[in-house]
């Protein structure tokens, strides 16, 4: 699966939007963690709990919005966005979206592979959508 903050890929092209995809996370704080991150609080310094906590709380949100984009057929999520908020003393909301897709090969890349000579003639057929990708060859012969 493919994931990116941009609106597009180079060299591919928008086959099927599919829509809005999301996956959150809420987490609350943990006793234990929360008096160590305290007593570093006070010393100053990174609060490696609450780092460790939230990159858990990151990697669970988008692997919730790459499972539902996969649910809906996509192989790529476009302009993905991480955002957070406070829903209660102590907890706190992950929450990353972004838009579903299908992307194909884009055929001028397709036949640039094809005059470099890395990708064969005949595989061409085989690449939707073949029309496009052979017009632009024999314009280009």
């Amino acid at each position: 699966m493919i994931v990116v903050t941009t609106e597009h890929i180079h060299g591919k092209r928008i086959v099927k939007t599919l829509g809005m995809v999301r996956g959150g996370t809420v987490r609350g704080m943990h006793l234990g963690h929360d008096i160590i991150a305290g007593m570093r609080n006070l010393v100053g310094g990174e609060i490696e709990e609450y780092t460790k906590m939230l990159a858990e709380a990151r990697e669970q949100a988008l692997d919730r919005m790459i499972h539902e984009a996969r649910r809906l057929g996509a192989n790529a999520i476009l302009a993905a966005r991480f955002t957070t908020s406070d829903i209660a003393k102590g907890a706190a909301e992950i929450l990353i979206y972004g838009t579903a897709v299908v992307l194909d090969d884009d055929a001028e890349i397709i036949v640039d592979r094809v005059l470099e000579g890395a990708l064969p003639l005949t595989a061409v057929s085989e690449v939707p959508p073949a029309a496009i990708v052979e017009e632009e060859l024999s314009s280009r012969l």
